[in-house]
C-alpha cells in the first residue's frame, strides 16, 4: 500500500502525458480515498481551507494598524529633527517647571553614561576589526589626516590670540581657587600620554582611556593579521555586534538632550554667565571662527571645491550631539555613525576618530589661549608677538594632552600661565572662572572639538577619492 502523505498533492497535479499515467494516477487516488478514513479526510479539507492565524483575530491587526502610522511618523523624522524637538521641550520645561526640570536630569545623565560605556569598547573592537581585516593593497589616508589636525589645532590658537589682542577681556579674580592639581609643564604632561600608552587594557577600557585603547587595539590588530580566517571574522562580527547597540543607544538622544538641557537650565539658568559676557563672547566666536572659516579653508585646500555642505552636515550631525553631551569619548560613535552615512573608507575612520578625540583639540587650543591671555591683560603683563606665538605652540602642544589630563583643557591653563609668571595661585582662580562659564564654553569647545574630527576625515578620504578618479 502506498504511503499515506502529502507528496500525494504534487502527484495528482503532475502533467498527464497519456492513458496509462491518467488511469495510475486515478487508481492511486482511489487507494488513498480508501485507506484514509473519510473524518480524516474532511479534517484535511477543512485545515486546508482554514483562515491564517492573524486573520482569526481582527482586533490585533486593528491594534497594529494603529501603532503603525505613529512608527512610520518616527522613522520619517530625521534624528537631528528629534534632537531639536528634545532640546525645545527641555527649555520649556526649566522656564515652566524648574523642580520638575531637576528631576528629568537623571534621564540625561543615563543618555551621557551609556555613549560613555560602548564608547571605549566600541573603540576598541572597531580599531583591532579594522586593521586586523585590512587587505594588503588597500590604502588609509590616516598621515593626512593627522597633518589637518595638527594644523588646525595651531591655526584655532592663532586665532584665539588675534581675537584677544583685538577684544582684550577684563576678569574680576577673587581669593577663591579650585582645589585641583594641575600638571607641572610639558613634561608632565607628555609623562602622562606616555603611562596612558602603557596602561593596563581592561584598566584603559574602564577608566575611559582612549590613548591606552588606541595602542592595545593597533596592537592587537597588527598581531591578528596573521591569525586564522575564522578569528577575523570573530572580530567582524564583534564590531557588527557592537555597532548595533551603539545604534540603539544614538536613538536615545532625543529624550538625553531633554533631561540635559531641562537639569542644567534648571539648575544654572543664565544668570551666571551674564557676568562673563564679553569672555563668552571673545571664546564662542573664534570657535565659530574657526568652525565656519578657518575649517573650510582647509577643507578647500584638501578637496578643491565647495567644502560649505561637508562643513554644514558635520556640524548638524556631529556638533549638535557634542554640545549637549558635553563629551569628545561620548560623541566618538556618533561620529562613527556618520562617517559610514557618509559613505567614508571605514579602515580609515574607524581609526582616526578615536585618534581625533584626543589629540585634535582646536576648541582646547581655543580655550586656553582666551583665558590665559584674559588673565595677562586683567594683570596688566605686557606681551609681544614672539611670545603669543610661542603660547599659541603651547597651546596647540597643551591642548593634543588636554585628554590625558583630569579635568581637560581648564587644568592646562596654569602651565599657560607659567609662561607669563603668573602664579599657580591667580591661575587657579581662572580655572575656577573656567568652571563657571563651563555650561556654554565646554559645551562649544566639544562640539567644536568633535565635528572637526569627522570634517577632517571626510575630507581626506574625499581628496584621496579625487585623486584615485
Amino acid at each position: 500500500m502506498p504511503r499515506c502523505d502529502t507528496g500525494l498533492h504534487p502527484v495528482v497535479q503532475m502533467p498527464v502525458a497519456g492513458t496509462k499515467r491518467r488511469e495510475a494516477v486515478l487508481e492511486s487516488r482511489a487507494i488513498f480515498s480508501a485507506d484514509l478514513p473519510q473524518a480524516a479526510l474532511k479534517a484535511l479539507s477543512t485545515q486546508a481551507r482554514r483562515p491564517l492565524p492573524h486573520a482569526q483575530q481582527p482586533e490585533n491587526h486593528a491594534m497594529s494598524q494603529a501603532i503603525h502610522p505613529a512608527l512610520q511618523l518616527l522613522n520619517r523624522t530625521s534624528l537631528v529633527t528629534q534632537i531639536i524637538i528634545g532640546l525645545l521641550a527641555g527649555i520649556a520645561l526649566a522656564v515652566i517647571a524648574p523642580q520638575a526640570a531637576l528631576s528629568v536630569g537623571f534621564i540625561g545623565n543615563v543618555f551621557v553614561s551609556a555613549l560613555k560605556a560602548v564608547a571605549p569598547v566600541l573603540v576598541f573592537i572597531l580599531v583591532m576589526s579594522s586593521i586586523a581585516n585590512h587587505q594588503q593593497g588597500q590604502q588609509t589616508h590616516i598621515r593626512p589626516i593627522l597633518a589637518m589636525y595638527l594644523i588646525g589645532t595651531f591655526s584655532a590658537a592663532l586665532v584665539a590670540v588675534i581675537a584677544s589682542f583685538a577684544f582684550p577681556s577684563s576678569l574680576v579674580l577673587s581669593s577663591q581657587a579650585a582645589e585641583l592639581t594641575p600638571p607641572g609643564g610639558i613634561g608632565e604632561v607628555l609623562k602622562t600620554l606616555l603611562f596612558n600608552i602603557v596602561d593596563n587594557p581592561v584598566n584603559a577600557v574602564l577608566r575611559g582611556n582612549f590613548i591606552g585603547i588606541l595602542a592595545w587595539a593597533i596592537g592587537l590588530g597588527f598581531a591578528f593579521r596573521h591569525a586564522s580566517a575564522t578569528s577575523k571574522q570573530l572580530l567582524g562580527d564583534l564590531s557588527n555586534g557592537v555597532t548595533a547597540i551603539v545604534k540603539l543607544v544614538i536613538r536615545l538622544a532625543p529624550l538625553g538632550i531633554f533631561g540635559l538641557v531641562a537639569a542644567t537650565l534648571a539648575e544654572s539658568g543664565f544668570e551666571a554667565l551674564l557676568g562673563y559676557l564679553h569672555l563668552l563672547v571673545v571664546l564662542v566666536g573664534c570657535m565659530l571662527l574657526v568652525a565656519l572659516l578657518i575649517n573650510p579653508a582647509l577643507v578647500y585646500w584638501k578637496i578643491r571645491r565647495n567644502p560649505y555642505p561637508l562643513v554644514l552636515t558635520c556640524l548638524r550631525g556631529s556638533a549638535l550631539t557634542a554640545f549637549f553631551t558635553r563629551s569628545s569619548a561620548a560623541n566618538i560613535p556618533v561620529n562613527l555613525q556618520l562617517c559610514k552615512d557618509l559613505n567614508l573608507h571605514e579602515e580609515t575612520y574607524s581609526v582616526s576618530i578615536p585618534l581625533g578625540a584626543t589629540i585634535n583639540m582646536a576648541g582646547a587650543a581655543i580655550t586656553i589661549t582666551v583665558l590665559t591671555l584674559a588673565a595677562v591683560h586683567t594683570l596688566g603683563i605686557p606681551v609681544d608677538l614672539p611670545t603669543a606665538l610661542l603660547l599659541s605652540v603651547l597651546a596647540a602642544i597643551s591642548a593634543c594632552g588636554a585628554s590625558g589630563v583630569a579635568g581637560g583643557s581648564l587644568l592646562l591653563i596654569p602651565l599657560a600661565c607659567s609662561l607669563f609668571g603668573i602664579p599657580n595661585e591667580v591661575a587657579m582662580q581662572i580655572v575656577a572662572i573656567g568652571f563657571i562659564i563651563g555650561i556654554v564654553q565646554d559645551s562649544a569647545e566639544t562640539a567644536l572639538n568633535s565635528s572637526t574630527d569627522v570634517l577632517f576625515t571626510a575630507a581626506a578620504c574625499m581628496a584621496q577619492e579625487r585623486q584615485d578618479s
